[in-house]
C-alpha cells in the first residue's frame, strides 16, 4: 500500500510499515512539515497515497467523501503519545484488512476501527 505519513505522526513509524512491505512517505522527508493541509492533500492525492493523519480536519466528509480520493485513516487514541501511536499503527497494519480501505476514511482509536466506505 502506498501511504503518507503526515507530520502529527512519529516519522519512525515509517520502519515497521516498510517492513510490513508498504511503500511509505513522509510529510517531513517530503519538505511539507509546516506546509498547509491543503499542500499536505495535495501531494497524497497526486502521488496516490493513502494519508495518515491525526488532523481532525481531515474528517469532514463533506470535504473528503469516500470514493474521491485514495483513503485517510485518522487516528483518534486518547493517550497519543509516540509509542501508543506506533504501536497502534502497527497493529492495525498487521492485523486488519487495510487493502480494503482504498478510497475510504478509516477512524481509529484504541479499540475500534469505523470504516466509511464509497458508495457502490
Amino acid at each position: 500500500m502506498r501511504l503518507k505519513l503526515d507530520e502529527n505522526l512519529p516519522s519512525v513509524l515509517a520502519t515497521p510499515l516498510r517492513e510490513l512491505g508498504h511503500d511509505v512517505h513522509t510529510v517531513e522527508q517530503e519538505n511539507l512539515a509546516g506546509h498547509s493541509d491543503d499542500e499536505v492533500w495535495a501531494a497524497a492525492q497526486r502521488e496516490e497515497r493513502f494519508l495518515i493523519t491525526q488532523d481532525l480536519d481531515f474528517s469532514d466528509i463533506r470535504n473528503f467523501a469516500p470514493g474521491k480520493h485514495h483513503g485517510i485513516l485518522l487516528l483518534r487514541l486518547h493517550n497519543p503519545d509516540f509509542i501508543t501511536l506506533i504501536a497502534r499503527v502497527h497493529d492495525l497494519f498487521r492485523e486488519e484488512n487495510v487493502k480494503g480501505w482504498g478510497r475510504s476514511i478509516v477512524v481509529a482509536s484504541e479499540h475500534k476501527v469505523r470504516i466509511l466506505r464509497p458508495p457502490n
